[in-house]
């Protein structure tokens, strides 16, 4: 029979996956809801569901999670700046600059606040990863390299390549290789892990 504080711990552990599991619904709901409008209707109808959806995933996260986080707040502003810009001047080349300009705040906000000393990911998941100074130097500069790449191949595919193709990337090639860049990081989370030992 588990004792008392083991089950209280479960009980937060099954708290803490469910609120991820909602989070990360909440964060691809716009991106999934973009990609069957495309398909269906089109790219300038599918722009107006993205922006809709992004603005509803805010606020559905605080009403659900109590709590929004800031990027998702970055990601729907630019949704709204670009999308609205591509339905105002019915130009598609807004929204497809839309992910290049998020990926660049991304990564040059990680960036600014290593120059400046100032680590905006503890700031963010300190009470999800519990990581030392330097765990948190790399990780940082890890998703900051990530990022300002994402953007790179961003500009570079819609360009080059046709719409439909800046369409299937974007849904399946940047959203699965975030999911993958994340999953890669467990080897530094564990190895930079910080232990009460280290207090010592």
């Amino acid at each position: 029979m588990q004792t008392e504080p083991a089950k209280k711990e479960d009980d937060q552990e099954i708290e803490f996956d469910k609120k991820q599991l909602i989070k990360m619904g909440i964060e691809l709901g716009p991106i999934i809801l973009f990609g069957l409008t495309y398909f269906i209707y089109g790219l300038l109808p599918a722009t107006a569901v993205l922006i809709g959806a992004s603005v509803f995933a805010v606020l559905l996260s605080k009403i659900v999670l109590n709590h929004i986080g800031l990027m998702p707040v970055i990601t729907a502003a630019v949704a709204v700046l670009f999308g609205g810009m591509t339905l105002w001047f019915q130009d598609t080349v807004f929204i497809k600059m839309k992910p290049t300009i998020i990926y660049m705040l991304f990564g040059g906000l990680l960036s600014f606040g290593l120059i400046t000393g100032r680590n905006f990911l503890a700031s963010l998941f300190g009470q999800v990863f519990n990581l030392t100074d330097e765990g948190w130097r790399i990780l940082t500069i890890r998703w900051a390299v990530f990022f300002i790449t994402l953007a790179i191949m961003n500009e570079f595919i819609w360009r080059n390549f046709s719409e439909a193709t800046w369409v299937y990337l974007k849904l399946f090639g940047f959203t699965g290789s975030t999911i993958v860049f994340a999953i890669a990081q467990v080897g530094l989370l564990s190895r930079y892990e910080f232990k009460a030992d280290d207090q010592k």
